[in-house]
């Protein structure tokens, strides 16, 4: 008969579960502490989640062992790129411990590492939410900050003209009668904001970033018009309708416009926007309802550009010498910066730069009248479409002033409608930077009134490109150019005799002089024209290694490595008078010439970290171009299975003479564990071996600087038309500002430099966490800012300065939440605290 099998009572079965249980979670706690004991990680792990799905209430317990265990997991999973396993256990861990910081950093930590930067961001800033006091996860979140919220909201919403201006515009529309709206990248939601204040009945808004999607939800209630502003976490291109607004819109805001104006792909968004979320557009000359139409604001644009002589550019896209420290740089290397670029590769994004031109150190001198270089309709689909089409224009454009031609500056003026405009000219004040077109394969840069400048202008993958920049004497048709550099260009040259020299020189060159590019980042070109940087690390090499170098390679030094044996009978003793060679470790992060110019100081074996196959093929080049043996230089990460074991001796019984260090980071500040490395590195010195720099001395001042305090944070309602979006905004501020040129820094100095801080790589018992530092005040007013810069010395005498002329680091600032009022006479203390090659600096009152 069914269920004739006897059934335990109630009570007997929960009683009989809670032992089983409470056996089962036993035993597996035993385990997991046997597994952690032989290290065997991946199963304790397993073992503690069985556990807290078992016995919740034992989550106290095992915290903290829980903890450990995942780590080091998560550390064998990443070093077997199980990525997806990773990940996973992170997500298990962070189901059973939400509110745990942590795990939240560490999952941070992971994810960056990994290259999802947005994501990392958006973990480390909730593990500050959880606790506000946990300096690595603050550590973390003040360095990728920047891929969360973007510093220009900051910029753009503090800027009351850009604010009023974009809010009489969607005034003037919805009083028309454009009365449903969409705003295409919304960011805070501020242009939604004006349209549902001006009398809009339907608004609709999308982000793609999902912390800015949150950040405009929170802002949007804040304002108390939730009700009437529906947000979408989507890009513009998937809306569709009715699924995700009911029907065309009568108005498009944007403000998707960068420095170059398409670079934010506004083109593209519109294009879709007409065909698929906008009404018809009034024809010319039409009456009626504006509510019966679509429009775009802004309505249109119009491009301008200048050319202009700056050699703040010139040193960050041009190499300028042909000998660095005596290492000549071969003709057939080419080094371009990624703005330059016409190679296909990874670093190859945006065709320009952008600049504050009116901030640029050391100004920039106008060559050309400003002129235009594009109109575009936003409210003609058709034109819209014929841009990304359309083959390049050539302009030519008179020189008015004799110069050196660095680059093509661009700006624009937006006309949001008849009569509302806004312009990002290098002489406005505007929240907007400029783009910047480096010249580049020019044969000869100088450039005189008379002169003609060419260039091809095209919208191409969403970008303004401008290319093919040539220089025409007078005396030239508008077909022959400065820049006959290619063989492409031996049918303009002007005469038959230029023409028979080219042929003769292409007859004559060396077959295997093939050319080749070399694509550096700004910061790396900047750092080859950096003469003192490259000179000082030569002679501080020398000096090492003559310490530790018998007079004989001494001689050997001198004459650059020519230390060839002797032959027959001397043979033997040449052999026992040669020592062993010295190896050189360079760990600098880029590129470096550093190795090279190490093998030129005698018998020395240098060893260079760079990863790129194209920096590693350009070096080989450069020590060829040298007369260097092909095994001079050796490429360190092919000896190494990971880059983290990248400080390891050269060979199983030999140390290093020098290791290079790279302490400071192009943006201004401390490499992250930097001292971490320098005490891996003095383990593998050999006795008498240094590592550069050997110390660094971190300096600061006290400014007064309003434009650090609005770049930093929004300041109250007033720059924002009353909308309360600043507390919202500034969760996001970062204490510390980066990639400072102090040198054009709007600023009024209140101190004179300070000493803040001594790092030491070879005597690590001088360092101190934490230091108080007295500053005595020397003008009266408020302090916003403590900027600050670092003296490396790579001996007692040689010193290197980040903060000087010629240097291919920025500057970096801490911005003060409160501004300070001080006066003259008076004394600040200041504490500066070093944890982990981060730096804090606070005032203590």
């Amino acid at each position: 008969m069914p269920n004739s099998r006897p059934r335990p009572r109630r009570g007997a079965r929960s009683g009989g579960g809670a032992a089983g249980r409470e056996e089962l979670v036993s035993r597996s706690l035993q385990s997991a502490e046997h597994c952690l004991g032989a290290q065997d990680f991946g199963t304790a792990y397993a073992h503690y989640l069985l556990v807290l799905s078992l016995a919740p209430e034992l989550k106290d317990d095992v915290k903290e062992t829980f903890q450990y265990t995942l780590f080091r997991w998560a550390e064998e999973l990443d070093s077997l790129n199980r990525t997806q396993d990773l990940l996973g256990c992170y997500e298990q861990a962070l189901e059973l411990f939400p509110d745990d910081e942590v795990i939240c950093n560490s999952m941070g930590e992971h994810l960056f590492r990994m290259g999802f930067r947005d994501e990392a961001a958006g973990y480390f800033h909730k593990a500050v939410k959880l606790n506000p006091e946990f300096n690595d996860a603050k550590e973390n979140f003040y360095r990728v900050a920047n891929w969360l919220v973007e510093r220009w909201h900051f910029i753009m919403l503090n800027d009351t003209k850009r604010n009023t201006v974009y809010n009489a515009a969607i005034q003037n529309a919805v009083s028309l009668g454009s009365r449903s709206v969409l705003d295409i990248g919304a960011g805070t939601g501020i242009l939604s904001m004006f349209a549902k204040k001006a009398g809009a009945h339907s608004v609709y808004a999308c982000e793609l970033s999902k912390t800015m999607y949150e950040l405009a939800c929170d802002v949007v209630a804040a304002n108390k018009m939730e009700a009437g502003i529906k947000l979408l976490h989507m890009k513009s291109l998937d809306i569709e309708i009715p699924k995700h607004i009911p029907e065309r819109v009568s108005l498009v805001v944007t403000e998707t416009v960068d420095a170059g104006l398409f670079g934010e792909g506004i083109v593209e968004s519109l294009i879709h926007a007409w065909e698929h979320l906008l009404l018809q557009p009034k024809s010319r000359g039409e009456n009626g309802n504006c509510e019966k139409y679509g429009k775009v604001i802004p309505a249109s644009a119009v491009i301008f550009g200048m050319a202009v002589e700056c050699a703040e550019i010139r040193r960050h896209h041009r190499v300028g010498t042909k000998n660095v420290a005596g290492i000549s740089l071969p003709t057939n290397v080419k080094f371009q910066s990624p703005a330059c670029s016409s190679v296909d590769t990874e670093e190859t994004v945006e065709p320009y730069t952008t600049e504050k031109m009116s901030r640029v150190p050391g100004g920039y001198l106008a060559l050309t009248e400003c002129f235009e270089i594009m109109r575009v309709d936003f409210n003609n689909l058709q034109e819209l479409k014929s841009l990304a089409t359309k083959k390049p224009g050539k302009i030519g454009i008179p020189v008015i002033k004799e110069g050196i031609l660095d680059a093509v500056v661009v700006w624009f003026v937006l006309q949001l409608d008849d009569e509302h405009s806004l312009s990002t000219s290098p002489n406005e004040e505007t929240c907007w930077e400029q783009a910047v077109y480096p010249v580049h394969d020019l044969a000869d840069y100088r450039i005189k009134r008379g002169d003609h400048v060419m260039m091809e202008v095209s919208c191409q993958d969403c970008y303004l490109r401008i290319q093919n920049i040539s220089v025409f004497g007078p005396e030239c048709e508008l077909d022959t150019g400065k820049n006959f550099t290619k063989n492409k260009d031996l049918l303009t040259l002007g005469s038959e005799a230029e023409l028979c020299s080219a042929l003769a020189n292409l007859q004559t060159s060396k077959p295997d002089s093939v050319e080749h590019t070399c694509v550096l980042e700004s910061t790396e070109i900047a750092l080859l024209n950096n003469s003192v940087y490259h000179e000082g690390f030569k002679m501080a090499m020398k000096k090492v290694l003559s310490s530790l170098t018998p007079e004989k390679l001494c001689q050997a030094m001198d004459t650059q490595c020519q230390n060839e044996m002797s032959c027959g009978s001397e043979e033997s003793n040449s052999q026992e008078i040669v020592p062993e060679p010295f190896y050189v470790l360079d760990v600098s992060e880029g590129f470096s010439i550093l190795p090279i110019i190490a093998g030129t100081l005698g018998q020395v074996k240098p060893y260079s970290s760079v990863e790129k196959d194209h920096h590693r093929i350009t070096l080989d080049l450069i020590s060829e171009a040298n007369h260097f043996p092909k095994e001079t230089l050796e490429f360190w990460l092919r000896h190494v299975e990971d880059e983290s074991s990248v400080l390891q001796r050269p060979k199983s019984d030999k140390l290093w003479s020098i290791i290079i260090l790279d302490v400071i980071e192009p943006s201004g500040l401390i490499q992250q564990e930097i001292m971490e490395k320098a005490a891996i590195s003095r383990c593998l010195l050999q006795s008498g071996g240094k590592i550069f720099p050997q110390y660094v001395l971190m300096f600061g001042l006290l400014v007064e600087s309003q434009t650090l305090v609005e770049e930093n944070a929004v300041q109250g309602t007033e720059r924002t038309l009353g909308l309360n979006i600043a507390p919202f905004i500034n969760q996001f501020q970062v204490p510390i500002r980066v990639f400072l040129d102090l040198s054009s820094l709007l600023c009024i100095p209140l101190s004179k430099p300070v000493e803040l801080l001594r790092l030491d790589l070879m005597t690590p018992y001088l360092n101190t966490s934490n230091r108080e530092v007295k500053v005595h005040i020397c003008k009266s007013g408020q302090v916003t800012a403590i900027p600050f810069w670092y003296h490396m010395y790579l001996d007692d005498e040689i010193r290197l300065d980040t903060s000087g002329e010629a240097s291919h680091w920025k500057q970096a600032a801490v911005v003060l939440e409160n501004p300070i009022q001080v006066e003259m006479g008076e004394e600040l203390v200041l504490s500066v605290q070093h944890h982990k090659s981060s730096v804090s600096i606070t005032v203590k009152q």
